[in-house]
């Protein structure tokens, strides 16, 4: 992962996990991703992505792609198992 987080939110309160996270890009730009993970699909849903201030919805496979050269999927697990391991969580199974 070439991107560094920079702030979390984390909420594992809920029904599903929801993560904000702030993220330093490798050109010194940030990108803001709120994402959570769905017990129903076993999956990382990206629900919100900003990049650079500019709002991209729920789209996050331009910059996996381009940037990581990964897929969504990986780029979210890897971020959601750093911050799993920092606050000590663990997905139900």
């Amino acid at each position: 992962m070439l991107a560094k987080i920079k702030k979390v939110k984390f909420d594992k309160e809920g029904k599903n996990p929801v993560y904000k996270v702030i993220l330093e890009c490798p050109a010194g730009k940030q990108l803001y991703i709120h994402f959570d993970y769905s017990y129903t699909t076993n999956n990382y849903w990206p629900l919100e992505v900003n990049y650079n201030g500019k709002h991209k919805g729920a789209k996050l496979a331009w910059y996996t792609k381009e940037v990581e050269r990964t897929t969504v999927e990986s780029f979210l697990e890897t971020i959601a198992h750093k911050i799993n391991k920092k606050y000590g969580f663990e997905l139900k199974k």
